[in-house]
């Protein structure tokens, strides 16, 4: 990708009670959680132009030094295996039907088309967005109604689809404090130097262009854009809401549009001003005529919004007090994003509610390093889009300091120049880089290529096998481009023998010729004809010569054509392979785990449901979210559960203190049980083996356990330093570091500035994630450093005043950053994952039946399909299954009221 190109990656998790610092980093401001979620948000990390089988073929013309295309080597394969495409097609349509997020998935079909490096903004115009706020009933009744399902809007490529559309910029809420730039902490003499810097590349550079649609307020505005905003589609019932109002999808066409219509208009009103809580009371002189005749179809409309966590959720002001009597008691396990949006919904349902947490603080995986005027996430860390997201609505809640990040993303190699990786030399590897993802993409989903030895094939597998094909492929036109040396060279001797042989005959028929034509006159008739014939041949003779002298020429030009311009020694250069591996590495980072652990098929299964707009950090720190959330809560921090008991009367949570195993027990008793551990802690309580492994009694079922081991764990680590001044560009969020060796891709790859003070991030991700966290915080500090110095020169780079280094997989509460779809895995396992576990659960995990109703519910980023792996997917599962226990336990406010039987009269 050019280094004009941005990152789009899934974004990092980061750090543990087993964080260790140096300098003079205070331990309080390590991260330690309990069984709280959640990883940083992620987003894209590749890149890969969307083309169908033939179009690849036709545009893999390489450049630049990288020669063999792509698509010969896939082209080749499917000869071979011409079979099995058609059951590869069928296959890649007939997967499972996921709900929800129907109309985020259509929006971003048209918008994305392969994964870029950059933290892109691909929001620039959303039609949603758009609408007026007055709809009237003629356009309702031109829309045409229907259920949206999840199969029929579900993208049909699996690729990861990069921004198309034109940079956005950010407008903070906050311009003062937005724009506070890092000056602050620099000197006259830097500043001077900075100064004349911006001139000159005001002169060469076109500033990023501004708009206001990566805005909230502004994405809001109208009917279809509170429909947008919300994740639903503007003119369709889902297919939750047919199975929640059956008498309005049975009932006629009218009032289909009818129901849609004070939705989305609830929905805008919610929108319009997210610190007040909407009521009916309030929001009915609101809705226009006719469309409010109908009070009783408004209430269970509100009823269901704020049910399922599409109204009145976050930290807003109520109108109405919560119900002074609660209704079931619910024991939540982790205080991280699911834990606590989930307790502050069931609160206002009316029931009771109590948060056991392991770690001192609240937030889980979303921890932020505080020291002076140091600010580092150290897990979550960016807000990946605003279009659709619910995090946007948090930010009008809560002080978050959101900043656009800039794309720009220039590589450097450790030679101590400060010149990043030629921009031509960096979009050529991207492209590459680019069309090996879509190569193992045609070998998954059109040939069906997907086992090798009855094992899944991971995409690193995939990948490394196309590049071999590549390296075949290159000796193979080595080996062509000589035999047609070979052949030519032979055409030429076969010429020149015939050359040799006319040039014989002429001589030959010169002599005859000469001798004939001096013999003395008068000639008889005879010796004429006999001069003449001589003379016709010799002629004939001297034409054929001609042609073989031309033909000379024209292969010696061919020869000369083929000697001067060889085929390539090598698919890729050393350096050409090294730039593809920083690719590699950020891939890596995007999904949390080394490529060769990743399902080939379903790596990138949730790519259709991306939000749109800009990436956004939070400069004041992610951890003001959970830290907002859980003002108000009844949160027993210290406290780590040891046991989960579960029957068809209630459950039992027995809880040890985590900072003294020893210490007596607490047992606190509920109707039902949420779970937010995250999924590398369930992990260990499958095998058993781990220190603080949660029993739970009975047993989890055993598609509960095998969903468990089948869906990975990642791990992604964070290098924070902290600096006296800034040597880097202050302009730039990011740049990247090459690796010199495949096996160190990931180490210190990216660094990230996002903060008003001179803070550098440095990721490292992949095979080295796991390496890191056995090394020691000076090594790591120390090769930090290095890296740095060999980008920026030795002079430049000073000691850093802070450095804190995380260690997610060794954190006992985390046991890792994020989940990702390993090989052997896929989507379904994630609805596997949210699946609530009965007293007596069969062991298909099928729906629960009468009399033996659920009571150990699970939520978290690893539990959402559509959204796994980031905060707002932990925060969305925290509606969902808040609302799942409040049906359950409260029934379902929503529902048509149940009409009492017409009595009759006895005669």
């Amino acid at each position: 990708m050019s280094s004009n190109s941005v990152i789009n990656t899934k974004m990092p998790i980061g750090s543990t009670n087993n964080n260790s610092s140096s300098g003079n980093s205070s331990s309080a401001n390590q991260p330690s959680c309990n069984n709280s979620n959640l990883r940083g948000d992620r987003n894209s990390s590749v890149s890969s132009n969307k083309k169908d089988g033939q179009q690849q073929q036709q545009q893999q013309q390489n450049s630049s030094g990288i020669t063999s295309p792509v698509s010969s080597s896939v082209t080749s394969m499917n000869q071979q295996q011409q079979q099995s495409s058609d059951t590869a097609n069928s296959n890649a349509n007939n997967e499972d039907n996921r709900g929800g997020g129907e109309q985020q998935q259509q929006q971003q079909q048209q918008q994305q088309s392969g994964r870029k490096r950059s933290y892109s903004s691909d929001d620039a115009e959303t039609a949603n967005n758009s609408a007026t706020t007055s709809t009237t009933s003629a356009q309702m009744s031109t829309s045409s109604v229907s259920i949206s399902d999840g199969a029929d809007s579900r993208r049909t490529s699996r690729r990861k689809k990069a921004r198309v559309s034109e940079p956005v910029e950010y407008k903070e809420m906050d311009e003062q404090l937005a724009n506070l730039s890092e000056e602050d902490y620099a000197s006259e003499e830097e500043k001077e130097k900075k100064n004349e810097k911006e001139k000159e590349k005001m002169k060469t550079e076109e500033p990023e262009a501004e708009s206001e649609n990566d805005d909230p307020t502004v994405a809001i505005s109208g009917l279809e854009g509170a429909a947008f905003q919300s994740r639903l589609p503007y003119d369709k019932i889902t297919s939750q809401e047919a199975a929640c109002f059956p008498d309005i999808l049975q009932g006629p066409p009218t009032s289909q549009k009818i129901f849609l219509y004070i939705r989305n208009r609830l929905l805008q009103l919610w929108l319009e001003n997210p610190k007040l809580q909407i009521t009916v009371e309030n929001c009915l002189p609101q809705i226009e005529p006719p469309y409010n005749s109908d009070g009783p179809l408004v209430m269970r409309i509100h009823a269901y919004l704020d049910r399922y966590g599409y109204i009145n959720f976050g930290v807003f002001k109520r109108l109405k007090p919560l119900p002074v009597k609660k209704h079931g008691r619910v024991v939540i396990i982790g205080a991280g994003m699911a834990g606590l949006t989930a307790a502050r919904q069931l609160i206002s349902f009316g029931m009771d509610v109590t948060i056991v947490e392991a770690r001192d603080r609240v937030g889980g995986r979303v921890a932020t390093f505080r020291k002076g005027n140091y600010v580092a996430d150290l897990g979550a860390m960016v807000v990946t889009g605003l279009g659709g997201n619910p995090i946007t609505v948090c930010s009008r809640q809560i002080n978050m300091e959101l900043h656009k990040i800039k794309q720009k993303c220039p590589l450097y190699e450790s030679n101590g120049a400060t010149v990043s990786v030629p921009k031509d030399k960096d979009e050529m590897v991207e492209r590459e880089f680019n069309r090996l993802l879509e190569a193992t993409s045609y070998l998954s989903h059109q040939l069906d290529c997907n086992f090798i030895n009855g094992k899944p094939l991971s995409l690193g597998q995939s990948l490394e096998a196309v590049i071999k094909l590549q390296e075949k492929h290159v000796k193979e036109k080595q080996c062509e481009h000589q035999r047609n040396i070979i052949e030519l060279q032979e055409k030429l001797r076969k010429n020149q023998t015939l050359m040799v042989e006319c040039k014989e005959r002429v001589e030959d028929l010169h002599r005859q010729w000469k001798t004939a034509s001096e013999s003395k006159t008068p000639r008889d008739i005879t010796a004429d004809f006999l001069v003449k014939s001589k003379l016709r041949d010799l002629n004939a003779v001297c034409k054929e010569y001609d042609v073989l002298i031309e033909q000379q020429k024209e292969i010696d030009e061919k020869l000369q054509e083929l000697e001067s311009s060889p085929p390539s020694d090598v698919y890729l250069s050393s350096r050409d392979r090294q730039i593809l591996d920083w690719h590699f590495a950020n891939l890596e980072f995007a999904n949390a785990t080394p490529l060769s652990t990743l399902s080939l098929k379903h790596w990138d299964q949730d790519d259709g449901f991306e939000f749109s707009g800009s990436h956004l950090t939070v400069r004041n720190g992610y951890s003001c979210v959970p830290v907002a959330l859980a003002e108000g809560l009844d949160i027993k921090l210290n406290t780590a559960v040891r046991q989960i008991r579960y029957s068809a009367t209630g459950v039992e949570v027995t809880t040890t203190n985590a900072r003294n195993s020893s210490s007596n027990s607490m047992t606190f008793k509920g109707d039902a049980v949420l779970c937010t551990l995250p999924l590398g802690v369930l992990k260990d309580c499958v095998r058993g083996n781990g220190v603080n492994a949660v029993q739970f009694s009975p047993p989890l079922p055993d598609w509960k356990t095998a969903a468990i081991q089948r869906l990975g764990f990642g791990n992604l680590n964070k290098v924070v330093l902290c600096f006296d001044r800034m040597f880097w560009d202050p302009n730039a969020n990011l740049f990247g570091h090459v690796g010199s060796t495949t096996a160190s891709r990931g180490e210190l790859f990216l660094f990230w500035n996002l903060y008003k003070a001179p803070v550098l991030l440095a990721l490292v991700a992949g095979e080295a994630a796991a390496i890191m966290e056995n090394v020691s915080d000076d090594v790591i500090i120390g090769r930090s450093i290095a890296v740095l110095k060999g980008i920026f020169g030795n002079n430049a780079v000073p000691q850093p005043k802070e450095t804190l280094v995380t260690r997610w997989r060794a954190d006992p509460w985390a046991r890792g950053s994020y989940s990702y779809v390993a090989a052997g895995s896929s989507g379904n396992d994630y609805d596997l994952m949210a699946t609530p576990v009965c007293p007596n659960s069969a062991a298909t995990g099928g729906p629960p039946q009468p009399g033996n109703l659920p009571r150990l519910f699970f939520a978290g980023e690893h539990t959402i399909r559509n959204y796994p792996a980031t905060v707002h997917g932990a925060l969305l599962s925290g509606f969902r299954e808040a609302g799942r226990i409040a049906d359950q336990f409260l029934g379902a406010p929503y529902a048509l009221p149940q009409r009492p039987p017409v009595a009759t009269h006895v005669t």
